[in-house]
């Protein structure tokens, strides 16, 4: 089965918003029914889990009331740092699954991502979504001094990171580690190959009130 892993935790810090960002309201919803939409839509049968974190779940559960939010999802309370709060959602993942793990804020991922996400993770295991940089960049050295680099050989990570379910709940049975970026560098660590699909711009992740502004045109728009 394909189920969608949707972790909401963290803050409105630099939202500046006293509200927390995955509960931010752009064009008539919260953002965080936005992205449940976004997966709903993509197939009427996936099973998505939501993780909240503790002290925010009965705020969900009064928002989906107050929004007459009917999109069938469980709850699952979310942990002190994301790698805790993924694991504890795989709790209720099955190995025979693919689980696309995606971030709570954002809301804009394409249908075509999905897909291609859950297409490719059956097919090889599992798959992240990534962009290629627009910008130059430069690396700065330990010596403090700074050179330029090829920006073709870099990739901006995205979500959903989508992969079979034995892999990745093998993976998350590692004890919890500071080079754990992101559900890719779990994988990798447990000995995957990681496989690229493209990704989208416009599927950012709301963080600063510039990103809400855009978020917010987009739908509109």
């Amino acid at each position: 089965m394909e189920v969608a892993l949707i972790v909401a935790g963290g803050s409105g810090n630099r939202m500046q918003s006293e509200t927390p960002k995955q509960f931010i309201e752009i064009a008539g919803l919260p953002v965080l029914m936005h992205t449940i939409n976004a997966f709903a839509s993509y197939a009427s049968k996936i099973r998505i889990i939501v993780v909240v974190p503790e002290n925010h779940i009965e705020r969900w559960r009064k928002l989906i009331h107050d929004f007459s939010f009917t999109i069938n999802h469980t709850c699952v309370k979310g942990g002190e740092t994301r790698f805790q709060s993924v694991k504890n959602g795989l709790e209720y993942v099955n190995d025979t699954d693919v689980v696309a793990i995606h971030d709570g804020v954002r809301p804009l991922v394409s249908l075509k991502i999905i897909s291609t996400s859950f297409r490719v993770a059956s097919e090889k295991g599992n798959a992240i979504a990534a962009i290629t940089l627009k910008d130059s960049i430069r690396e700065i050295l330990e010596s403090g001094e700074n050179i330029a680099t090829s920006r073709n050989r870099f990739r901006i990570i995205q979500t959903p990171q989508v992969f079979q379910g034995e892999i990745i709940k093998k993976a998350y049975e590692a004890d919890e580690n500071q080079l754990f970026t992101d559900d890719a560098s779990v994988a990798e660590f447990f000995g995957e190959k990681i496989y690229l699909i493209e990704g989208d711009p416009v599927n950012v992740k709301i963080t600063t009130p510039e990103d809400l502004v855009f978020a917010r045109s987009f739908i509109k728009n």
